[in-house]
């Protein structure tokens, strides 16, 4: 679940190893750029960070925020299912 804490959306995603890690943030990239829209995150091995706030708006979470969060659970429930 994502949480809204300090003006922005955040959630922590776990994967097998750094391979499944960086696959998924490629995945979520291509689609964060469809949307122009870019997350800040941070990679270890397996763990993958992701914040979301708008710049645009104050650096505050708004709908975008909202819609990429949810485009990025699509991504990981694919991702969970296929392995």
């Amino acid at each position: 679940m994502w949480q809204n804490a300090d003006n922005k959306l955040k959630k922590t995603f776990k994967f097998k190893n750094f391979t499944e890690a960086f696959s998924f943030m490629t995945a979520v990239a291509l689609e964060a750029e469809k949307m122009n829209h870019h997350p800040w995150w941070s990679n270890v091995y397996n763990t993958v960070v992701i914040h979301l706030q708008t710049h645009d708006a104050g650096n505050t979470v708004t709908e975008l925020d909202e819609s990429l969060s949810a485009v990025i659970d699509e991504i990981y429930k694919k991702w969970k299912v296929g392995s």
